[in-house]
This record gives structure tokens, sequence and C-alpha cells, in this order.
């Protein structure tokens, strides 16, 4: 397998950026071999990145703008998601399993990506913001990655 090859995209703090980054993420994902099932894990997975990004991140501030990194490396297809907010800590995001919690809204979508992507982190990146690094394996009857 070659060098790791990157897609870079930077989305305005739209909702539109949304679908947008969805879209682009199915496309890479079925070229490099997911199955649909997959796919939509991914894509779910992409879409609530992003949503915490410009809502919580960002604000929804129209001078700032998430990164999206697609890197196509040559076991998994890694995804981050860097906002320009202030950044969070995981831990106190609070646990939506929880009774006390079940009827909030916040947690979920951390909840929902960890479960359909086989890592997942979150850390403050070097020039501030969160950044969301999540990835998931290649399935086994797929080329391997992304090719020549």
């Amino acid at each position: 397998m070659g060098p790791t090859r990157r897609i870079v995209i930077t989305l305005e703090s739209v909702l539109e950026s949304v679908d947008l980054a969805e879209g682009v993420t199915l496309s890479i994902s079925e070229a490099v071999g997911f199955d649909e099932e997959d796919r939509h894990k991914i894509g779910m997975a992409v879409r609530e990145g992003m949503i915490n990004a410009l809502t919580y991140g960002n604000q929804m501030a129209p001078e700032k703008r998430v990164r999206l990194t697609l890197a196509l490396q040559p076991d998994r297809l890694l995804i981050q998601v860097l906002d320009q907010g202030t950044g969070f800590n995981l831990s106190e995001v609070p646990d939506p399993l929880a009774e006390e919690n079940l009827l909030k809204a916040s947690g979920r979508g951390i909840l929902l990506m960890r479960s359909f992507m086989d890592e997942f982190q979150v850390t403050r990146a070097p020039e501030g913001g969160a950044e969301l690094s999540m990835a998931k394996r290649y399935p086994a009857n797929s080329s391997g990655g992304p090719g020549p």
C-alpha cells in the first residue's frame, strides 16, 4: 500500500455543510469498498460530527469554518472534523444512557459516533477547537483501501 491519501475540505458554518460533508464521505466510502450498512454508519457519524462542530463548536458563527479530512490509510478510513470553537473534554459530556439524562439531547451524537465507528476520540487541536477523529477499518472483502 502506498502513502496515505487525504481529502481536505473547508466548510462554512451553515447547515448545508452537513449534507455536503456526508455526501462526500459516502462517495469515498463506496469507492473504497464499504457495503451499504457500513456506509450508512459512516455517513451518520459524519453527520453527527458536523452538527456538533457547527452548533456547539462554531456556534453557527458565519466567520468560522469546519475542516473535514478523509484520510485513506492502508487499513482504514480515518475521518477528522475540526471546528474553530473552544474545544471540550469528552469525559464531561453526560452519558445519554444514564437514567437522569434519558430525556436530554446532549451526548447522543457522541454515543452514535462511538457505536458506528471502530475508533473514536476527541482532542483539543493545537490551533484551538475540538478535533474529532474517527475511523472505520476496511471490510475484508474490499480491495484493501484506496488502491494504487
